[in-house]
């Protein structure tokens, strides 16, 4: 007995550093962000930053305001999620519902290996191909733009939404299709009214995650979109996200505890707050939801 306990301990403790490590590198990101981004907002103005809608830090004349970069972000995020999210529900519902379990089995890992294509081979997937395949169409679109990148991320998140949404299809009980197969409906009546419903809580979260993913992704709006900090929502000309700009900084001489060095986390520091808004945001969403089928 004594000696299970102590085997018990030793694995409560393991548990215990494992969720401390977490914790503590999640307290170490925060804190490195605000520490390193504290001499920009020395000596910018907090509302300058949020309000003014010009970003040139690295010329000579400075514009710090942030705006174009959130609008950047935003735009190529909303294109990723239009694409994404009905084709990747639509996939979802076929190999939850209607794929016959041997094909299932082939498509699924097909499906699932566009998520480890590497993001660079779809940076240029969307400048070498897909825009000059766009501009064939629409001859006023440039040549860096919101829309090719926001396109191609938006096929790259796909495999998260379908995945994890096919998943919790699954885990339907069968109870509830066939009560509902017993009053008349359909297959696609089924799927639509009672599996999606039922399934809700994994759909949005595939949903929140592959939107999450969208606004994190760097190579490809680094590659294709321009990284020109451009304010607009016009997704035929370029633009500049959060992290492109991270990307460009990081790349260049910018040396180490200069100002141009700090805006860099300064950008980090407003990518954190929108994510966080983010899953504040759906964390009550998917709680009202849990509370209205309840």
């Amino acid at each position: 007995m004594e000696a299970t306990k102590a085997k018990e301990k030793i694995i409560e403790a393991g548990l215990l550093i494992a969720s401390a490590s977490s914790i503590l590198t999640t307290a170490g990101i925060i804190f490195v962000l605000f520490y390193e981004s504290f001499p920009f907002f020395k000596h910018t103005s907090f509302f300058e930053f949020i309000t003014e809608k010009q970003w040139t830090p690295l010329f000579a004349d400075r514009r710090l305001g942030i705006l174009p970069l959130v609008a950047g972000t935003l735009l190529t995020t909303l294109i990723a999620t239009i694409i994404a999210i009905p084709v990747g529900l639509i996939v979802a519902i076929y190999l939850s519902e209607y794929a016959p379990s041997r094909l299932k089995e082939i498509l699924k890992p097909i499906l699932e290996l566009l998520a480890a294509v590497p993001t660079v081979v779809y940076g240029y997937f969307a400048l070498l191909f897909l825009t000059p395949l766009l501009q064939s169409f629409f001859p006023d679109i440039s040549g860096f733009n919101a829309l090719s990148p926001g396109i191609v991320m938006g096929i790259m998140i796909i495999p998260y939404i379908s995945s994890l949404s096919e998943d919790s299809m699954k885990a339907v009980p069968m109870a509830l299709k066939e009560a509902s197969y017993a009053l008349g409906a359909t297959r696609f009546q089924t799927s639509i009214r009672v599996v999606i419903p039922a399934a809700f809580s994994g759909v949005a979260s595939s949903f929140l995650l592959g939107i999450s993913r969208a606004m994190g992704e760097t190579m490809v709006v680094a590659i294709a979109a321009g990284m020109m900090p451009n304010l607009t929502a016009n997704p035929f000309e370029p633009v500049q996200t959060l992290t492109s700009y991270i990307v460009q900084v990081s790349l260049g001489d910018v040396p180490h505890g200069t100002f141009e060095y700090s805006t860099v986390f300064a950008v980090g520091v407003v990518l954190f707050f929108m994510t966080l808004i983010f899953n504040i945001l759906s964390f009550f969403l998917r709680k009202g939801i849990r509370e209205g089928v309840r």
